[in-house]
């Protein structure tokens, strides 16, 4: 007799995400997850003007902000066939990097290592083997016998006072937990300290990107970072050695700190390495662009199929054919009306809400928020592991470098031979992310040199203005995230328009009803789902209530996934042109509001709470990239709960 078991929400990587599993014999037999809110950004995007989609995008999410902003205004550049500047693209590329760097970061240690780490155990470690341990895998200068010694006490004095803060709700005790107290006392330390860590990364994106979360220095045509070597207001010399100086340090702790710790927590856990593969296809696309005209890349791209390696067929431009005409989406059992597959142009987007799925209860028909897309009528990974497994199979000098360092490491902490194959697990994608930040630390102060030598010949150029044609517009767009729009232009500048706009995630959403008709790892019936549905086929079930074995499947795969490129491509579907709002009281004084008030929403925007007798900004009227930036960093306010 099987049982169903519902996991709702899945905490510390989404708030929106729900896991439904069905156990037969003490293991997991069938796996649903869902999406369990409509962000609604396709539609807030209808009617406005491309230059302003990026500030709506990035707020898709909390966490993967900035992706979505640059993926969205690339998307409209090479709608346009724009050639932006090269140190507009360096800049961009320094900010991914920065980004995926905290993003990384955080995932392990603060969103996923407590999976794996019992964080009371490291109360009965001895300091000075955990000292000596540490030092035998790597020379962080944190891991000395008094430092970690401190950790210790401070960990005490959460437990005697009763009050575990952060730690409160963990797995404490589970039989699952398998490190010793040694290693369980370097990896609270190392997680304290990659608290600071992730600040100095996220200093990085700030500095250049203005703030963080959502960058503020983006535009059509370049960025809004002015280079001027003797000015302290702009993108001077100094800012730029500070984004150095951050870089540098946070690539030491990767190196010496993230990297012997995945290796460390793979050799304690070797069964984890055969669970979670799920479904072995996988698509990266290149990024991180080295030339104007975007034709050369430091992060490769190609599609693998049935995790043969051998047989992968790369993807060296953003305006590769196959993904223009080979990407579709299926709401076959999502919250919306129809129930076709399509291709992401073709496709709109009317909610159709059914009501909630009962907990632990049979699946209804529709029970998702989240389109099923597909790569040749294929569910796709795409991430770090992806990113990897590419890089790989290509050649890649720095990611076969660092695979094979990490696959080394765990192996003699194992005492094992591991190879690749190893990677299409759950533990695998732990590596995989590893091996992602350790190259993307490098790729950050390459591509830093480049720019600075590039200022240094006197380019200061950042941005071009971009050119709308008259008609519609239809291009294969591009960027991280994966977002598809469709663009307008009307005959006078005041009508340019968006009709709308929508974000692709290859490797989520429930199963799609028609395509090839397979079952993979014990889902019957019907073609499988996204990556983690499969994923949890087959996963070994504890009877405990706290499911630490169910939850480590998914909070391998969120965080950071979001990083890699995924086809989308552009339609054109022309609407009438919006209604402006009138710029009313230009002249009028404007007391600056002390703060953002949430009230309801309206209109794509929170409305700002004004002094008594305040008339509104003279530039209301005005498109919010058009805003002052003191002014936007006031109105979009809210990071993670907007829309």
């Amino acid at each position: 007799m099987s049982t169903r078991v519902t996991i709702d929400p899945i905490t510390r990587i989404e708030g929106h995400l729900r896991i439904d599993v069905e156990v037969d014999g003490g293991r997991v037999s069938r796996a649903w997850s869902s999406g369990t809110m409509w962000r609604g950004i396709e539609t807030i995007l209808k009617g406005r003007d491309p230059r302003d989609a990026w500030v709506f995008t990035q707020r898709i999410c909390g966490v993967c902000t900035t992706v979505h902003a640059i993926t969205s205004v690339r998307s409209v550049e090479h709608a346009l066939r724009l050639e932006v500047p090269l140190n507009a693209q360096l800049i961009r590329n320094l900010v991914i990097a920065a980004h995926a760097l905290h993003d990384h970061v955080v995932h392990f240690y603060h969103l996923s290592a407590l999976d794996w780490v019992d964080v009371t155990k490291a109360l009965g470690a001895d300091p000075a083997k955990t000292s000596a341990l540490a030092e035998s895998i790597s020379a962080w200068p944190g891991n000395s016998r008094n430092e970690l010694a401190a950790v210790k006490a401070r960990l005490a004095d959460f437990v005697k006072a009763g009050q575990l803060g952060i730690f409160q709700n963990g797995y404490w005790g589970h039989p699952a937990m398998r490190l010793t107290p040694e290693v369980n006392l370097l990896a609270v330390s190392h997680y304290l300290q990659a608290l600071e860590v992730q600040r100095k990364a996220n200093q990085a994106v700030a500095i250049l990107g203005g703030k963080t979360p959502n960058i503020q220095n983006l535009a059509v045509g370049g960025v809004a970072n002015a280079i001027n070597l003797d000015s302290p207001s702009a993108l001077n010399m100094e800012k730029l050695y500070q984004v150095k100086t951050l870089l540098e340090e946070v690539q030491q702790f990767v190196t010496q700190c993230y990297f012997p710790d995945v290796a460390a927590v793979a050799s304690f856990y070797p069964e984890w390495l055969g669970h979670g593969a799920g479904v072995k296809n996988y698509l990266a696309v290149p990024d991180l662009p080295t030339d104007a005209k975007m034709t050369r890349f430091d992060l490769p791209g190609g599609v693998i199929v049935d995790g043969d390696l051998a047989k992968i067929r790369p993807i060296t431009s953003w305006d590769d054919p196959y993904l223009k005409t080979h990407v579709e989406e299926s709401i076959a059992h999502s919250y919306y009306d129809g129930a076709w597959s399509r291709g992401p142009w073709e496709e709109d987007t009317v909610p159709k809400y059914t009501g909630d799925w009962v907990r632990e209860t049979p699946a209804p028909e529709r029970y998702s928020w989240v389109k099923a897309p597909r790569l040749e009528g294929r569910p796709m990974q795409v991430g770090p592991l992806a990113q990897v497994l590419v890089g790989y199979a290509l050649g890649h000098e720095r990611i076969k470098f660092w695979a094979d360092k990490c696959l080394e490491t765990a192996g003699a902490l194992a005492k094992v031979k591991l190879g690749p194959a190893v990677l299409h697990s759950t533990l695998g994608r732990h590596a995989a992310r590893a091996i992602r930040t350790a190259v993307l630390a490098e790729l950050a102060l390459k591509h830093w040199k480049l720019l600075v030598e590039n200022v240094g010949k006197g380019d200061t150029t950042v941005f071009v203005e971009p050119k709308f044609p008259s008609g519609e517009v239809r291009r294969l767009p591009r960027g991280a995230p994966g977002h598809a729009l469709a663009l307008v232009r009307p005959a006078r500048r005041e009508d340019r328009e968006l009709p709308g706009g929508r974000a692709v995630h290859l490797e989520r959403g429930p199963p799609r009803r028609q395509g090839p008709a397979r079952a993979l790892r014990g889902l019957p019936g019907r073609e499988p789902g996204g990556r983690s549905q499969a994923a949890a086929g087959g996963a070994p079930h504890h009877p405990l209530v706290r499911p630490v074995p169910r939850l480590r499947h998914p909070h391998g795969r969120r965080g950071g996934e979001r990083h890699r490129p995924r086809p989308r491509r552009l339609a054109a579907a022309p609407l009438p042109p919006i209604a402006r709002a009138p710029r009313e009281n230009r002249g009028a004084r404007w007391a600056p509001a002390p703060r953002v008030t949430s009230t309801p929403w309206t209109g794509g925007r929170r409305r700002p709470r004004a002094s008594p007798g305040a008339t509104s900004p003279p530039w209301r009227g005005c498109s919010p990239s058009r805003w002052p930036a003191w002014w936007r960093a006031r109105w979009w306010s809210c990071s993670s709960c907007w829309p």
